[in-house]
This record gives C-alpha cells, sequence and structure tokens, in this order.
C-alpha cells in the first residue's frame, strides 16, 4: 500500500509512525507535514486546506489510501472529491463534516434527535439581540461561534462583561472572521469531560479507546484555553456499564440520527461528551481524530492501523479487528512560549536524541520544520505554538506518565513549557469542574 496523510501537525505524525509499522505499507506521503514527520514519511509541502491542491496532488501519486487528519479539507468537502473519483479515503462528507464545521447545524442536529445536551438559549446574528439575551441566562455561559475560527471560537464567559466582550469581538468588530457572524448561547455543564472516538465505514463502527485531554495552559486547569496541552487513556476513565449507557443513548442515536438524516458518515467521529450528575451529555462533535487524544489513542493500538483503515475506506471495517495494549498511555505537549498567544519561532530544539532512549517514549513532532545548519546539517526548530507531543504507553498510568516526563526533561528550546500535572483528575488539579470550552 501507499499512503498520503493530509496534515501537518502531532496527529499525522502518530498515524505515520502507526501506519508505518504495518508490514502492507511499503510508502507514505504526508502533505505538508513537519520536521519530525519527514524522518518517517516524504514531506510534500503544500497547503492542506486547498481540496483542488490535493485532487492534484493525489492524481499525480495515486495513492492505495488517503487519510485526513484537520477539519479544514473535511469542511471544504476532500471526502466527496475523492470518492466522486473513487479514490480510497478516510473523510466524512462536506454535508457530515457540518458537524464540526457549524455549530449551529450540530445543535440542530442534537435536538431534532433528542440527544442529550446542553440547553441551547438562542442563536443571534445581531450583537444588540445577544446582548439583551444576556438577561435572561445563567453564568457562566458558553458561548460558541457557528463556524471554524482557528480555535478561538468558543468562550466560557463567567459574567456578562465577559460574554458582551466577546460578542462585540464577534459580530461588531468581527475579528472571528466569517466563523463568528453567528453566535450561540449555552447553558455550562458540571462534570469531568470525555473523549469518545469512532471510526465508521458508514454501516459499521468501532470505538475507540477512551480520552481525557487537558485544555487549560498551565498546571492546576489554570490560565487560556488552548488546542490541548496533553491527554492520557486509560480503561480506567469508563466503566463497563457507563460505556454501555454512552452507546446506547448517545452512539446509537447519533448512528441512526445521521442515516435517517440521509448522511452516510465514513471516517472518524469525535463526540466530546460532560459526564454529569444526570449522565453523559455531549459538547461537541469533530469529525477527525483529536488532537492530542490520537497520539495517546495510537499509542494503545495494537493491530494493522493500514489494514483496518483501508477495510473502512472500502466500506467493510471489522470492529473486531481493532486490537487494543492494557494498561495505560500519555501524551504530553511541550508549547512555545506565549503559547496559546503568539509564539516565537526558529528556536532550535536540543535532546531529541537523547529523549527516546532514556524514556522510553516515542516524540511525535506537531510545530516543528527542518532549518539549514552550515551545508552538511538540518536543525530541527520550533514553528508552532504546540512544538511537541511526547508520548509513552505503560502497564499502568503511573509508568506511562514516568516515561514522557522523563522523555521529555530531555529536551529544550527557548520558551518551553508543559503542564506536570497531565493525567491527575480534574479534581486533583483544582479545576472548577465546568465545561472549559475547547473552541
Amino acid at each position: 500500500m501507499k499512503i498520503l496523510v493530509v496534515g501537518g501537525g502531532g496527529r499525522e505524525h502518530a498515524l505515520v509512525w502507526k501506519l508505518k509499522e504495518s508490514s502492507r505499507v511499503e510508502k507514505i506521503w504526508c502533505a505538508p507535514g513537519n520536521g519530525g514527520i519527514a524522518a518517517e514519511a516524504e514531506c510534500v509541502a503544500m497547503d492542506a486546506g486547498s481540496v483542488p491542491a490535493l485532487v492534484a496532488l493525489a492524481e499525480n501519486l495515486q495513492p492505495d489510501l488517503t487519510v485526513v487528519g484537520p477539519e479544514l479539507p473535511l469542511v471544504a468537502g476532500i471526502g466527496d472529491a475523492f470518492r466522486q473519483r473513487e479514490w480510497p479515503i478516510i473523510a466524512p462528507s462536506a454535508q457530515a463534516a457540518q458537524l464540526e464545521g457549524s455549530k449551529i447545524f450540530s445543535k440542530e442536529f442534537l435536538e431534532r434527535h433528542n440527544l442529550p445536551t446542553a440547553r441551547h438559549y438562542g442563536t443571534y446574528e445581531k450583537a444588540r439581540e445577544a446582548y439583551a439575551a444576556l438577561d435572561s441566562v445563567s453564568f457562566p455561559l458558553v458561548i460558541k461561534a457557528d463556524g471554524l475560527c482557528a480555535g478561538k471560537g468558543v468562550i466560557l464567559a463567567k459574567d456578562k462583561s465577559e460574554a458582551r466582550d466577546f460578542i462585540e469581538r464577534a459580530l461588531e468588530k468581527n475579528e472571528l472572521g466569517a466563523g463568528g457572524q453567528r453566535l450561540l448561547l449555552e447553558e455550562t455543564l458540571e462534570g469531568d469531560e470525555l473523549s469518545f472516538i469512532l471510526l465508521t465505514d458508514g454501516k459499521r463502527y468501532a470505538p475507540l479507546v477512551p480520552t481525557r485531554d487537558y485544555k487549560r495552559a498551565f498546571d492546576g486547569n489554570q490560565g487560556p484555553n488552548t488546542g490541548g496541552m496533553g491527554a492520557y487513556s486509560t480503561d480506567d476513565l469508563l466503566s463497563p456499564e457507563l460505556r454501555e449507557t454512552i452507546l446506547a443513548t448517545i452512539v446509537e442515536p447519533t448512528m441512526h440520527g445521521l442515516a435517517s438524516d440521509g448522511i452516510r458518515y465514513q471516517g472518524f467521529l469525535y463526540i466530546g461528551l460532560m459526564l454529569t450528575p444526570s449522565g453523559p451529555k455531549i459538547l461537541e462533535f469533530n469529525c477527525r481524530l483529536g488532537d492530542p487524544e490520537a497520539q495517546a489513542i495510537v499509542a494503545r493500538l495494537d493491530c494493522d492501523l493500514a489494514e483496518v483503515l483501508a477495510d473502512s475506506a472500502a466500506g467493510r471495517l471489522d470492529p473486531e479487528k481493532l486490537k487494543w495494549r492494557p494498561g495505560a498511555s500519555v501524551c504530553l505537549v511541550l508549547a512555545s512560549g506565549g503559547y496559546p498567544g503568539k509564539s516565537a519561532t526558529g528556536k532550535p530544539i536540543r535532546g531529541l536524541a537523547a529523549a527516546e532512549p532514556s524514556g522510553g517514549a516515542k516524540v511525535l513532532h506537531a510545530g516543528t520544520a527542518l532549518e539549514p545548519h552550515g551545508r552538511h546539517r538540518l536543525d530541527v526548530v520550533t514553528s508552532g505554538g504546540r512544538v511537541l507531543g511526547v508520548t509513552a504507553a505503560g502497564a499502568t498510568l503511573d509508568a506511562a506518565l514516568a516515561s514522557a516526563y522523563r522523555a521529555a526533561a530531555e529536551i529544550h528550546f527557548d520558551g518551553m513549557h508543559y503542564r506536570k500535572d497531565i493525567g491527575a483528575h480534574p479534581s486533583k488539579t483544582h479545576a472548577t469542574k465546568v465545561r472549559e470550552a475547547k473552541g
């Protein structure tokens, strides 16, 4: 098999890592890839959000399978474009991807099919109407921009002042662009979050192992929200009883709802859950693997990922083929100084060669690039906010954490910071136990 992976972050490095382990795979391309992926696949510089460019690339490369990581090409219709040409791909249709691309579409889907979710106060296009609505809602309040806003489209407003500021920036100052032209107001759900991700071929589905991620920038769930500062997976996250409840009250009704709406969903479906005192409720849908959840998930994978994905793209997914290592896994995100705000780039990264042998971990690259150093050497440097995802598995969560943190201690770049409390239960990090809006 020859496989094209679309994207250039830690999630895509995780996919390349596991796909490369398959004896069926002889070639992997990654578009655009990054400084770490370049050591394991052939990187192709291009805009991963451009469907026409990706179609042209696939016409040239003729991959046997394409796996799409980020949301932009999914929402833009790469799944439709490839399937029209009968090219195997792991990606939902543009219609299905509206579950992530439009918060309002997603909310209407949830309400239409009576799925458990947060109370919807209203949807607003005019600032004055949104301001007026603040007099009849409860705080803290979740405000969501309808469209994709590069991780800045959701806020947990603790009071009316914060809510008004967000509404003003979105609807009057247009700071969020086209994705922020409509806002949705929701109640805040209380409980612990859980990422429940499925792989489906449109008929059958297979749940992946459960994960929990950490969105705040600093220890103790302090600081601004990020794209994710780490994640872990262990079977203890999900009791057999809770798993059955999620399947019966959320997964099955979601799949039936998609079918009744005429949507054949194929690919990964991320269901973000809040485990509330009254049962699990849906926070959001993503139409892809999460990041950094994907890194923790593939670290526990104990089967041929290329075979499973090829079967799914062909409409013959066998859930029994997905096998998992017992125990636990963890991904620690090493971030640039200033992240999630403006981050400095071009900082040399030291210690990569020592990290994996010393820690027993896999260092997955996210925001890295290769920079010439002299005539015969390339240095790995920072090129984004989330730089590396140090990923490890172990017989226990403590063992996986020890491996990952031991490896992380070997790595250095100017401004580097990472959380020291990944794997701790939210109550042990002094969390407020309210919805940490992902955006």
